[in-house]
């Protein structure tokens, strides 16, 4: 860091990267919908109602019995009837719109 400069004008400074990241992260959530937090919760709550017995939404092959694969087959054809609340944004998707 140069003499004079605050941490926040240095461009190679760790304030200046983890902004940079930041904005990267946002863009993704702005063009995916969901963050893969989000996502691994949606998907695993959804197996967790298939394994308690809970109608599978989609045609899914007799063969194929992991409720995980079942639940991400769900929700990549949007499915999954589940709203994710952020700040004060619901992001719907599929079948709950």
């Amino acid at each position: 860091m140069s003499p004079g400069k605050g941490p926040v004008e240095d461009a190679q400074s760790p304030v200046r990267r983890r902004a940079a990241t930041r904005s990267i992260r946002v863009n993704h959530v702005k063009q995916f919908g969901y963050t893969r937090f989000e996502r691994a919760r949606i998907i695993g709550a959804r197996a967790l109602q298939i394994t308690m017995g809970a109608p599978i939404l989609i045609n899914a092959p007799k063969e194929e019995i992991d409720p995980i694969k079942i639940a991400t087959v769900e929700f990549e054809k949007g499915a999954i009837p589940i709203t994710v609340m952020r700040d004060d944004r619901i992001i719907t998707r599929g079948a709950a719109k």
